[in-house]
């Protein structure tokens, strides 16, 4: 679907130093690899490849239209060439246009925050879907049509990919569109120019802080800040240290939920293990007044069952299909229960960082377990302070931890290990080290006894561990799979 270049740039600051702004438009692409006849080509000087190199590339290609962020010469006069300040943001917003602003066709919700993002999406597009409407997710797991779900390499994807999956629920006839908005895609424009009818807050606390991702903690919580200067409603959890500086300078209206004074509160907090299922009540007031059951475990669930129902009550949608969708949710990988037909539970967790093992740990010990027995390795090519970290977690709070690969990436598993030891060793927490993954699995379960809670940690939803730049594939709910099957 041909554009005019002009109405691409409506949105975006830039320059033509040559060529015609009525230049038919075939597609975009910031790939050199894709590029075909009579495409715009954008280059972007990354931080590991300067894209600016392959032009002599998308030129012989046929690309009619370069897009760049510094001076390029261009013998070939019948080639249009624009130069903006921020590739990043013009690819997005010139994105955007291309498919006719897609986002603005639904009612959209754009979730940002350390913990959560994951199972709040799914919350609410379960509340959505049973009040008789269409959603559509992008976020961890992936991108979900109706129930068609394509995976992702990032949790907010690159600006071009996120507009044509939006074009597509728009096609699919989604009324609605929810979203996991990281810090990182804030930080690399991923978003830039998107309004927001609602933006959400879950919580803050250090993480993505390394060579790759956000220089400091402050820089981390300015990304998240940003999206409340995005979007005409913020909902934000009041119980969290760091929310009035995420609101600071907020231009939308405020809404807040918390255990505390805030638009939605939530006390009588109960566990409750009927027959190995475990979930959480709350009583609510406010926004939704009733008792809520959250069909998944851990006082985190009641902080994202009070944001999805804040969000679905927001929307307007009737009380009873927000209880009924919060007792019934299911997210995959996300402290979910694997049947064993045995006496003890095994669940798979993605949680991948200190405070987020911290959280899982000790949202199994509020049910009495026998014994809680971990299984968790840490990534490649990451902070060395989350090895440390989920390593102290898990000393302290579990009985057993099997340390074990994650995604090794381009570091030796082994490496890693010995990081993870280092926190191991502040507690006084028992492990052993099995370094593959299924092979690790199968050690807990067959050394698990009646009343035990076996956790996998760190993969969730994943289907691969990546090694050496290759992924492999790997399922948890396989591995645990295969090691019952050898109990025989």
């Amino acid at each position: 679907m041909a554009k005019i270049l002009k109405d691409l740039l409506e949105k975006t600051e830039y320059e033509l130093v040559q060529g015609s702004l009525e230049t038919p438009v075939a597609d975009i692409a910031y790939d050199s690899r894709k590029i075909a006849p009579g495409m715009l080509f954008m280059a972007i000087e990354g931080t590991v490849v300067d894209g600016h190199k392959f032009i002599p590339d998308v030129l012989e290609r046929g690309a009619s239209v370069l897009v760049v962020e510094k001076d390029v010469a261009v013998e070939d006069k019948d080639v249009t060439v624009v130069k903006v300040k921020n590739g990043r943001a013009a690819l997005s917003k010139m994105s955007a246009a291309y498919f006719d602003y897609p986002s603005k066709k639904m009612t959209s919700i754009g979730i940002t925050g350390t913990k959560g993002k994951s199972t709040t999406t799914y919350m609410v597009r379960d509340i959505i879907e049973k009040s008789g409407k269409t959603c559509g997710i992008v976020g961890t797991i992936g991108v979900s049509i109706k129930g068609k779900v394509t995976p992702t390499e990032h949790t907010t994807p690159e600006s071009y990919d996120l507009q044509k999956y939006f074009a597509d629920m728009v096609e699919a006839g989604c009324d609605y569109m929810v979203m996991e908005v990281s810090s990182q895609g804030i930080k690399m424009d991923r978003v830039a120019g998107m309004e927001f009818d609602y933006g959400v807050f879950t919580n803050l606390s250090p993480d993505h802080i390394g060579p790759n991702e956000h220089k400091d903690f402050d820089e981390y919580l300015s990304c998240k800040a940003e999206l409340f200067r995005m979007c005409q409603v913020g909902i934000v959890n009041s119980d969290d240290p760091h929310w009035k500086d995420i609101v600071e300078n907020a231009t939308c209206e405020v809404k807040t939920y918390g255990t505390k004074e805030a638009d939605m509160t939530a006390d009588a907090i109960e566990h409750i293990n009927e027959g190995g299922e475990l979930s959480m009540k709350f009583h609510a007031s406010g926004l939704l007044n009733g008792d809520v059951i959250v069909g998944l475990p851990g006082r985190f669930n009641i902080y994202n069952g009070m944001c999805a129902a804040c969000v679905g009550a927001l929307l307007g949608m009737p009380q009873d299909i927000i209880l009924h969708a919060l007792e019934h949710v299911e997210v995959r990988g996300r402290v979910e229960s694997v049947p064993t037909g045995r006496n003890f539970s095994v669940l798979i967790d993605f949680a991948h960082n200190g405070v987020s093992t911290e959280s899982v740990l000790k949202t199994l010990r509020g049910y009495n377990p026998g014994r809680i027995i971990a299984i968790f390795g840490c990534g490649g090519n990451r902070s060395k302070l989350r090895r440390y970290e989920m390593g102290e977690a898990v000393g302290n709070l579990a009985e057993l931890a099997v340390v074990t690969s994650d995604n090794p990436r381009t570091e030796d598993v082994m490496d890693i290990i010995e990081d993870i030891k280092v926190g191991l060793a502040k507690t006084k927490g028992e492990y052993v080290v099995i370094p593959d993954r299924q092979e690790a699995v199968n050690y807990a379960v067959q050394n698990a006894k009646d009343g035990d809670m076996i956790i996998l940690l760190g993969k969730g939803h994943e289907e691969y561990q990546e090694i050496n730049g290759v992924k492999h594939h790997y399922s948890e709910r396989e591995a645990v799979a295969n090691a019952l099957a050898s109990l025989g």
